[in-house]
């Protein structure tokens, strides 16, 4: 890990300090007057350094962030279903830190929202506790050269395209009012030509290749060779058939708007501020499967084997939430996804809006270890 300075203001009645962030601690540099860092972190402990009271803001430790620890972390498994089933298959894990004492946090699995309920939850949920993360399981995008075609120069600009109409007329079937974009596929559609071998590639995003294929995978066969440890990779031009991620995705960009004008900061197209001085709640884009790791998850018993060999990190979970995850593969992807993501809730904060063009455009699925 490269060192890096910070400086911090405001927050403590000594002058200005500026830290040299270390592996394993941090090292006074110099006093001074200017704020030579982001300044954006914020802390709740202290200790001496020549003799004065300082705030402790954050440290680096073995290449993670380990600054304020979050109040809350939020799995959605996400649905693109248009009607009740919604309240069925939307499911989310939720985390909220230990509080009056507790050695652990709370643990509960929640459903039977419709996504217009689960926005005002979210939403109220962050009013508490702004230090919260939540992971929404869709993608937050389409391919750069789709938003091109469409002049939205931002992520942000296509979510609104998205919501103005267009998403739902992407997702009509052909009829004399719509005309069927046959980029658009999923039964009874069969995939266009041009998403097809060699140009599989087009039909996904950099960090969908990334995440799920590798690039040695793709010579030869590259959808045989990218069915590797349970992990498929999904198009989200697919909005029909089996493991389709089109459909969530495109119905996800308008609550993905709302969620943003009500106050939360998404990832990669803005940077974590879950530790500032004024926190503000974060999205990330997750893939469910990334975090499981290869189960078969419509399997109650393959689900039961892979919970009972987690049986000691998961010793807090309470015999109700056990049973709801056992019980279906949503509750268990929300559980999961949950859980990896408090395991790994210290790389958050350190989170940045990414510099690349593509990425800017497309988005990031995050996974423990991803800067963007």
């Amino acid at each position: 890990m490269k060192e890096g300075v910070s400086a911090f203001a405001g927050a403590f009645s000594c002058p200005l300090l500026v830290l040299r962030w270390l592996p394993r601690g941090f090292l006074l540099v110099e006093d001074g007057s200017k704020a030579v860092g982001n300044g954006s972190c914020c802390g709740d402990s202290s200790v001496r350094l020549d003799g004065r009271a300082v705030a402790v803001w954050g440290i680096w430790m073995e290449d993670r962030w380990m600054g304020v620890d979050l109040q809350r972390v939020v799995a959605v498994d996400w649905s693109g279903d248009k009607g009740p089933g919604q309240r069925k298959k939307i499911w989310a894990g939720v985390w909220t830190a230990p509080a009056d004492g507790a050695k652990a946090g709370r643990v509960t699995l929640e459903s039977g929202r419709t996504r217009e309920e689960l926005f005002d939850w979210l939403v109220e949920m962050a009013a508490e506790t702004p230090r919260m993360v939540v992971g929404i399981d869709c993608c937050f995008s389409f391919p750069a050269w789709f938003l091109a075609e469409h002049e939205c120069a931002t992520g942000f600009e296509f979510w609104r395209k998205v919501a103005e109409g267009q998403g739902e007329r992407w997702l009509a079937s052909e009829c004399e009012e719509v005309a069927r974009d046959e980029r658009f596929w999923g039964k009874p559609h069969k995939r266009p030509p041009q998403f097809c071998g060699e140009g599989l590639a087009q039909s996904m995003r950099r960090t969908d290749m990334d995440n799920k294929i590798t690039p040695k995978m793709l010579e030869g066969d590259p959808e045989r060779a990218a069915k590797v440890k349970g992990i498929t990779p999904k198009s989200p031009f697919q909005i029909g058939g089996s493991g389709s991620v089109g459909t969530g995705s495109l119905r996800a960009m308008p609550f993905l708007l709302r969620l943003r004008e009500a106050g939360f900061r998404v990832w990669p197209f803005e940077g974590s501020a879950v530790a500032s001085g004024r926190p503000a709640p974060l999205v990330v884009e997750m893939y469910t499967r990334l975090l499981t790791g290869a189960v078969k998850k419509s399997n109650p018993l393959a689900r039961k084997a892979y919970l009972d060999e987690r049986r000691k990190a998961y010793a807090g979970l309470s015999r109700g939430v056990m049973e709801k995850a056992l019980g279906s593969e949503d509750a268990f992807d929300a559980l999961v996804c949950c859980m990896e993501m408090v395991r790994w809730r210290g790389e958050f904060a350190g989170l940045k809006a990414t510099r690349d063009e593509v990425l800017r455009l497309e988005g990031i699925t995050w996974r423990p270890g991803v800067v963007g």
